[in-house]
């Protein structure tokens, strides 16, 4: 899965804030232990749905365009028990024990963003991942079977593991199964796979461990990159937004990409895309935010952001709407 990226993602949903309160789905539970239980008797698998159903304006739209509908309930009934977990704003909708529940599973699963819909094996084992996604429930399904095979696919590799007689012969398969999987999801969920294949290929005949370091390196660096944009968006950018300098922030935001080439694509996306359309949003110029946001996706048009450009357009346009429709607020007297 490419979500969007992780500052547009935030940024943007902070410019739009959704109220709409989802009610009680029916087909759903709270229960993960029920859950396993159940898709172990029925031989299916799960899908679990981080969601904030109360503020989520992504999950609110998921839940009505994909899992409100007739041909999502049907298509998955015969293969998927349904977990709904929750993080509302009103507590009140949920059991203290739900609360902790779900806030243990999104720090096992490490949730960095909603919806976050995760398919899991009978176990609770997640192997796949998506998110959002626009179109409707026949394509929304049509990717989630797609997705399921994945999980053929890597019990297929752990059981040639199993069966294997070499300790160097079972890395090699569990190496295999990892890979049907997407990497931060393995990192995330699958430390106790990890270690086995470093105890099994002692001399790196995979190469797996070597991957690792790298990958272990990389994060650090990326982590490293990520705290000293923090500290640029405090200091330097917040203040400007603040005082409604929006022109010199993106102005300051431009020099910060070009003097740090090396952050990730993402990254640099949800940078300019964040600031550069707050002075358009400010003045209530849909048209320009339009054009501001073709320009972004026209200088990466590799990227996933251009299959975004509609629904970054209809959240400026929900929110100008949006503030247009409040009451204007009198000056405070001197």
């Amino acid at each position: 899965m490419m979500p969007t990226p992780h500052l547009l993602r935030s940024g943007l949903l902070a410019l739009v804030t959704l109220t709409s309160a989802i009610a009680a789905r029916d087909g759903w539970t709270a229960d993960f232990d029920a859950a396993k239980k159940q898709a172990t008797a029925e031989h299916k698998d799960l899908l679990l749905d981080f969601t904030g159903s109360d503020w989520c304006g992504w999950c609110i739209k998921l839940d009505k365009e994909v899992f409100q509908q007739d041909a999502f309930k049907t298509g998955i009934k015969d293969k998927l028990v349904l977990v709904d977990v929750d993080f509302p704003k009103d507590k009140s909708k949920l059991s203290e024990a739900t609360q902790a529940q779900n806030e243990k599973l999104r720090d096992e699963f490490k949730i960095q963003g909603y919806p976050s819909i995760m398919l899991c094996d009978a176990s609770g084992k997640p192997y796949a991942q998506i998110g959002y996604e626009k179109d409707g429930p026949a394509k929304y399904l049509s990717h989630l079977k797609s997705l399921m095979e994945v999980r053929n696919k890597r019990d297929a590799a752990f059981a040639a593991a199993d069966k294997a007689t070499e300790p160097v012969d079972k890395a090699k398969n569990l190496v295999a199964g990892l890979k049907t999987m997407d990497g931060e999801l393995v990192e995330n969920c699958y430390a106790d796979v990890i270690a086995k294949i470093t105890q099994l290929d002692k001399d790196d005949a995979t190469g797996f461990v070597k991957e690792q370091k790298a990958a272990t390196a990389k994060k650090v660096a990326a982590e490293a990159a990520m705290k000293g944009l923090q500290e640029f968006m405090q200091t330097k950018v917040m203040p400007l937004m603040q005082a409604k300098e929006f022109d010199k922030a993106y102005a300051s935001a431009l020099e910060y990409i070009k003097a740090n080439p090396s952050l990730p694509e993402d990254t640099q996306i949800g940078i300019a895309l964040n600031i550069g359309l707050a002075r358009f949003v400010e003045k209530a110029d849909a048209d320009a935010a339009n054009k501001f946001v073709d320009a972004i996706i026209a200088a990466h048009p590799a990227h996933t952001i251009a299959k975004q450009g509609d629904q970054i357009k209809q959240q400026i346009k929900e929110h100008i709407e949006k503030a247009a429709a409040q009451p204007a607020v009198a000056p405070k007297p001197e």
